[in-house]
């Protein structure tokens, strides 16, 4: 039987770190409110492009799997803030690593676009209609933040992380997984002033509402994540003894503590960046992965649990299984061009070219049709 095996990894983190201090000021609120309700502490706002954000992830992550771009049949780029939604992505990065015979594909289900990437490419790869993908999540929120809330500004920075998977006759990689989606509470969180309901009636481009009511998405987070992970190892015919390391979604401390507890693990064989990244949508899991690979979390032929959500709402758990390698075949150079500024300056300057809310408020709340959706 063909198995889909996790056989590169790259991640690619701006350098411009926002902190909670920079945060406050300029919203009410301090270090000891956001720790206290996410965990996190400092987040990272990039200068430059997600597009090239991917491609240092990408470029790192065939370096580690020792492959050639040329090689790669598929390409998918998971993310819900695309450079442009026309041409796709996925497209851009081949062009850029020169991956000439890929075919390209988008995917956004918000915070679990790798993963759902993930399941599609190992799809794929079992069916026999590939034998070599690229996986990226990534994120540029910050271009969509809406940067005066601060229920939802202290959660999200950017980033980026890709794979490489590759056809394996060993069992490894993806072994047991569940997708699902909590459509009924999808207006629990919404980006008001992105996407064709909100073209050609006043809108300034990169100008956002956020709707987000954070009890209810916790409540489905929780519940979603759990039941997820226990559906997987259940499969698999796994206890959560047998996992070696658990990699989260990293929405919030709070949410992974509650999943932890129901899927009964304790927080030390939970892997954590939530406190240095916040939350980065799809570049979280997969950024995590990373590092838990990079700080020995991982241990080869060991069993990793991935369980995550996003707007939607979306859920998905993945439990892999990894293969013989840990450490990278070979790496790169490759890195992002100097950054000349402060990550608050950076958020600065997308701040004051925002429009006043007063200007913009009426046109991101009038498609009255979205609210019945």
């Amino acid at each position: 039987m063909t198995h889909a095996a996790i056989v590169g990894w790259g991640k690619c983190l701006p350098p411009a770190t926002l902190t909670n201090a920079d945060l406050s000021t300029f919203l009410p609120t301090d270090d000891e409110w956001i720790v206290s309700r996410t965990g996190m502490k400092e987040r990272r706002i990039s200068h430059v492009s997600g597009l090239e954000m991917s491609y240092v992830a990408a470029v790192r992550a065939l370096a580690c799997a020792g492959m050639k771009a040329e090689e790669l049949d598929f390409i998918i780029y998971g993310s819900c803030s695309f450079d442009e939604h026309v041409p796709n992505s996925a497209s851009g990065i081949q062009v850029k690593l020169g991956a000439h015979k890929a075919a390209a594909m988008d995917v956004n289900t918000a915070c679990t676009s790798f993963l759902y990437g993930m399941s599609t490419a190992t799809a794929m790869i079992k069916s026999g209609a590939a034998k070599k993908i690229l996986v990226i999540g990534v994120e540029h929120i910050s271009k969509f933040m809406d940067w005066q809330n601060r229920n939802v500004s202290v959660l999200f920075g950017d980033g980026a992380a890709a794979a490489v998977f590759e056809a394996s006759e060993k069992e490894e990689g993806v072994i047991a997984q569940k997708l699902q989606c909590f459509a009924d509470a999808r207006q629990t969180l919404r980006v008001r002033g992105k996407g064709g309901a909100y073209a050609n009636i006043g809108v300034q481009l990169g100008d956002t509402r956020w709707d987000f009511d954070g009890q209810e998405i916790f409540k489905k987070a929780v519940a979603g994540m759990s039941e997820g992970s226990l559906s997987v190892m259940a499969q698999a015919g796994v206890g959560i003894d047998d996992i070696e390391v658990i990699v989260p979604h990293q929405a919030n401390l709070r949410i992974i503590e509650a999943v932890a507890k129901k899927a009964g693990a304790t927080m030390d064989k939970v892997f954590l960046t939530v406190h240095k990244y916040g939350n980065m949508s799809a570049a979280t899991a997969p950024v995590a992965l990373v590092e838990a690979l990079e700080e020995g979390r991982v241990k080869p032929g060991s069993l990793v649990l991935i369980p995550a959500f996003g707007a939607g709402l979306t859920m998905s758990a993945h439990l892999i299984r990894w293969g013989d390698r840990t450490t990278p075949k070979e790496t790169t150079d490759i890195d992002l061009p100097p950054c000349n500024q402060t990550a608050l300056e950076i958020v600065q300057g997308l701040m004051a070219h925002k429009m006043p809310h007063d200007r913009s408020e009426a046109a991101l709340m009038s498609p009255k049709f979205i609210e019945q959706m």
